[in-house]
């Protein structure tokens, strides 16, 4: 057991420490070329290879200092559970740390590469998928990493990896409730029910549903409110099937684990950066100033990964971040480009924007908040 949690920390470190260097170490050496092909194209002719080992150079040494005097300490306060950085958990240090040392730098210098070659009047290099490929990917794994190494590798998933930091598409665990029949006939089934199972059911029945279909939070509770389905026995019945209840020849198709919705949620939650970040390799778009305003706001966008999985603060942060700002610069590509980016991204953007907006301020409203209309 000692042996296997030794071999699993080995491997997070080392896969995280690899998407700290690794994405920096690459792209500077690309921007580097560039840099040393600009610099033997003007005349008088510079010293080419002098430039291009300088800044390969100045990278690693980078790469270096960054590790000895912020990773490695912040890896050992997280480790020895500073209160400071792990008191709350509301946010995640060590992805702060990484997007501020390791992606930061990368878009800088993909922004600096563009501007080299438009100055210069230099197409050599658009860095095609490598931001993609590169950098986002390893941005993702350090997110699905700190996701799941808290988990167990082996056997089935245990009370522990279905915590908040694993958010999952399906519903909140709940226990089912068997059902309650009175012990003596005419007699209320209250009588046959321990007190704190009345409590419960008084407290239930006297709380009134919010409009708006939510219901109210019970004491207690500090995860999302409940659904006004939740306070129905039969919902919860069929909400709480596992795929273990199901029998026959086919119930492997029902096989579900939190541990593998990790890496499911981790790429559709960087889905539309990804998409984003493709469009500033596109030639047209590389070459032209619209460059640095999508990285920029891919950066801003990447900014999401520092706060908890389950925060509140996330919905807000992703309407701020990326859905608000991406809608008005796809649309401004789309009209100077043509369909250099896809539209059923800009309607993504829209759509969510408006139903953040509709949802929880709109609704707010008196014409909008009613309990005897339902649509």
């Amino acid at each position: 057991m000692g042996s296997g949690r030794t071999l699993k920390f080995a491997v997070c470190e080392v896969l995280q420490f690899a998407g700290l260097s690794v994405p920096l170490l690459i792209i500077m050496q690309r921007f580097a070329a560039i840099v040393a092909k600009v610099k033997s194209s003007v005349e008088p002719v510079g010293d080419s290879n002098t430039a291009y080992w300088l800044i390969v150079a100045a990278s690693i040494a980078y790469v270096t200092s960054t590790a000895l005097l912020v990773w490695v300490p912040l890896k050992f306060m997280v480790f020895t559970k500073k209160k400071i950085l792990i008191g709350r958990k509301k946010w995640r240090p060590v992805a702060l740390v990484y997007v501020i040392l390791s992606t930061l730098p990368c878009f800088t210098f993909l922004i600096a590469s563009s501007e080299v070659q438009i100055r210069n009047k230099l197409r050599q290099d658009t860095f095609t998928e490598l931001p993609v490929s590169l950098v986002l990917f390893s941005l993702i794994c350090i997110d699905v990493v700190e996701r799941i190494r808290h988990c167990t590798l082996t056997g089935r998933a245990n009370g522990g990896c279905r915590d908040p930091d694993i958010p999952t598409s399906g519903f909140t665990h709940v226990e089912q409730v068997a059902s309650v029949r009175p012990a003596v006939p005419g007699q209320p089934v209250a009588a046959s029910l321990p007190e704190n199972l009345v409590n419960d059911r008084n407290q239930n029945r006297a709380s009134r549903p919010e409009p708006n279909g939510t219901g109210p939070r019970l004491p207690g509770n500090t995860g999302r409110p409940f659904c006004i389905s939740g306070l129905n026995l039969g919902d919860t019945r069929e909400q709480t099937t596992s795929p273990h209840d199901y029998t026959g020849p086919l119930r492997f198709l029902c096989a579900s684990d939190s541990r593998a919705e990790v890496f499911v949620d981790g790429f559709m939650f960087w889905l539309d950066t990804v998409e984003m970040t493709r469009v500033a390799g596109h030639p047209l778009i590389c070459y032209s100033e619209w460059a640095f305003p999508i990285y920029v706001l891919c950066y801003l966008s990447c900014l999401r990964v520092v706060v908890m999985p389950h925060s509140p603060l996330l919905s807000t942060l992703g309407v701020a971040l990326q859905d608000f700002p991406f809608f008005f610069v796809r649309v401004c590509l789309v009209a100077l480009f043509g369909y250099v980016t896809p539209v059923l991204y800009l309607m993504k953007n829209l759509l969510v924007c408006l139903a953040f907006i509709y949802f929880n301020f709109m609704t707010k409203l008196r014409v909008f908040n009613t309990e005897r209309i339902y649509f």
